[in-house]
């Protein structure tokens, strides 16, 4: 069976695809039946499509991938939420399979593209949203579903992780790593969907809908990035017997549903805590199965191109088999949201304050009078009368409970405000 695919992007992971049909079509068609032919590229830069010598199928307008009635799937890989939607829609309003990388529009309108396709009978597969090249997606869509997964947490942005493991081997500040990230090519000119934690947020949104079975949309996601970090918190976890990682956190409690994205101290012993460089890993918890690890490099032209290139072919797979996948809405109830107030966890949080008589004594007193229980408190400073930090870590405490002693202690004397503290929650 001849199937027939229209790429829409050809940036790193679309390159990556076509570098994986260059190399292995004759491969899919020995060992899976799928003869994959590209029938249409389309993309912003005429130059990529000559580089690699499909410039006789490339269109700058993806109306005219649309409207081939010879292309069978459309393979979305430009990313956002704007035009990338309308692609994704206009593919299967236009009655072809998609296959999308785009963890935005998933995590933000998977109700509306699987209530399209289911409309029209088709299949929209999505493996590489989450966790690049880590076969996550088809696990949580097959191998658990005989468990009630109760905890997911991952370490799922590759950018942030390799900041978060220079500044704690090396003691690069924020900025120094940033910018060496961005060098390397890890991080964007504007790298706020990474640093600021929206990426992971998509992630497991994702995610959690798939283990849930509830509809967590992105903006679900209570969200904390890591730009108010400094050598100093990774120095203080360490002597702790922890590291610090950005994690996603997903939780099915009594209450409902809990998703968060926030820097965290993971136990060393951690199977996540010796997670480094840009390798993402998801950990998930089944009642049957157990505990669970999926590791491997989460972005980059190759691992990512393999998952969306291992989409098409099971997709294609499946057409010839005549046995299409219901690839519908994982959505099969409704469960509340427990709000960010509702943690219950212990708690790593640094000030900035003068070097002043009296500071420690004031901050330490609003915590108490919030009914939070400090374990220990100790400032950083030197000599001068410069500004110092102060920091605190807490027994287990309600986070609506720190953040009123955090908002009374920032309107002390002699506090720098400038912004919120460092705060890292402790996973135990």
């Amino acid at each position: 069976m001849t199937v027939k695919i229209g790429l829409v992007g050809t940036g790193t992971v679309g390159g990556g695809c076509l570098d994986i049909l260059t190399n292995h079509a004759e491969d899919f068609k020995r060992n899976f039946g799928a003869d994959i032919q590209l029938a249409g590229v389309c993309s912003r830069e005429p130059e990529r499509a000559a580089e690699y010598g499909v410039s006789d199928l490339f269109t700058e307008d993806y109306h005219d991938l649309l409207n081939n009635p010879e292309i069978d799937v459309i393979i979305e890989l430009i990313g956002g939420t704007g035009i990338a939607k309308d692609v994704i829609m206009g593919a299967l309003e236009a009655g072809k399979h998609v296959v999308t990388a785009n963890k935005a529009v998933m995590a933000s309108y998977g109700e509306e593209v699987f209530a399209a396709a289911a409309q029209k009978g088709l299949q929209v597969f999505f493996g590489a949203s989450v966790g690049g090249g880590i076969p996550i997606i088809g696990p949580m869509r097959h191998s658990l579903i005989a468990n009630q997964v109760t905890k997911i947490m991952g370490i799922v942005n590759g950018t942030t992780n390799f900041m978060l493991s220079r500044m704690n081997d090396d003691g690069l500040s924020y900025d120094a790593a940033l910018k060496e990230a961005q060098d390397l090519g890890y991080a964007e000119a504007d790298p706020t969907a990474d640093v600021d934690g929206f990426d992971a947020a998509a992630k497991i949104a994702i995610l959690a809908s798939l283990a849930f079975h509830t509809d967590v949309r992105m903006a679900d996601v209570y969200t904390e990035g890591i730009r108010n970090l400094n050598p100093l918190d990774f120095a203080t976890a360490k002597s702790m017997g922890y590291a610090v990682k950005l994690v996603a956190h997903a939780n099915l409690t009594d209450d409902g549903v809990f998703v968060r994205v926030h820097p965290t101290m993971l136990p060393l012993e951690h199977q996540m805590a010796s997670v480094n460089g840009v390798f993402n890993a998801i950990y998930v918890v089944g009642d049957a199965v157990g505990q669970t690890m999926f590791f491997g490099e989460g972005a980059g032209a190759g691992p990512a191109a393999s998952a969306v290139m291992g989409d098409v072919v099971e997709l294609a797979r499946r057409l010839e088999l005549g046995i299409p996948e219901d690839c519908g809405s994982p959505v099969r109830q409704q469960l509340p949201l427990v709000p960010m107030d509702n943690l219950s966890t212990k708690y790593y949080i640094r000030f900035k304050v003068k070097d002043r008589p009296g500071v420690l004594a004031a901050s330490a007193a609003e915590f108490s009078k919030a009914g939070v229980s400090v374990k220990s408190v100790s400032q950083r400073g030197n000599s001068k009368r410069d500004d110092v930090n102060l920091v605190f870590v807490t027994h287990t405490a309600k986070e609506s409970d720190i953040r009123a002693a955090i908002k009374a202690i920032l309107a002390l004397d002699n506090v720098v405000t400038g912004g919120f503290p460092a705060v890292i929650r402790v996973e135990e």
